[in-house]
C-alpha cells in the first residue's frame, strides 16, 4: 500500500499570493495599532505581583519564614527576567534579524539558568524555607507574562 501526499499548487500570478507586501507607510501604521511591549513593562508587573504575594504569604499564615519563601520564589523569576529584559534591549541585540534571534536564545538560556542557580541555593539563603511557598510565589509571578500583554499600555491612534 502506497501513501500518496497531495502538495497545493503554486499561485501562477503575483496577484494570487495569500499575502500582501505592506509599504512603509502601512507598516508604520500597523506597529502603531500594535504596539509591542516592552519587557520592563512586565518585570515591572512581576516586581508588584511578587510583593503582593508575599505580603499576602505573610499575612495569611501569619509566618514570617513563608512570606519570605514566597517572596524569593518572586525574585526568582523577577532578577532573571531583568537580566533577560537588559539583555534584549541592549545596542547589539537589534543590529539584524540574525543577531536578535540568536540575542534571544542566548538571554533565555541565561535566564533559565539563573532561575535554576537561584532555586538551588534557596535552602541556604532562606532560612526556615517553605517550598510550597516558594513555588506559589514562583508560579504566580511568572504567569504576569500574560497579565501584562493583556494590560500593556497603548499607544494613541494619530487622527
Amino acid at each position: 500500500m502506497q501513501i500518496k501526499k497531495t502538495i497545493a499548487p503554486l499561485p501562477e500570478t503575483q496577484e494570487e499570493l495569500p499575502f500582501k507586501r505592506l509599504s512603509a507607510e502601512e507598516a508604520m501604521q500597523l506597529r502603531e495599532r500594535n504596539p509591542s511591549v516592552s519587557p520592563w513593562w512586565v518585570v515591572a508587573g512581576q516586581v508588584v505581583v511578587g510583593l503582593v504575594v508575599a505580603l499576602a504569604a505573610w499575612g495569611l499564615t501569619g509566618r514570617q519564614n513563608v512570606g519570605w519563601s514566597a517572596g524569593y520564589g518572586a525574585l526568582a523569576v523577577v532578577i532573571p527576567a531583568a537580566v533577560f529584559a537588559r539583555g534584549l534591549t541592549g545596542r547589539f541585540s537589534s543590529l539584524n534579524a540574525g543577531t536578535a534571534a540568536f540575542g534571544f536564545m542566548l538571554w533565555e538560556m541565561v535566564k533559565i539558568a539563573l532561575t535554576v542557580a537561584m532555586l538551588v541555593v534557596a535552602p541556604r539563603w532562606v532560612s526556615g524555607l517553605s517550598w510550597p511557598a516558594l513555588l506559589v510565589g514562583l508560579v504566580l509571578t511568572m504567569k504576569v507574562y500574560w497579565i501584562a500583554l493583556a494590560y500593556a499600555p497603548k499607544r494613541k491612534l494619530k487622527n
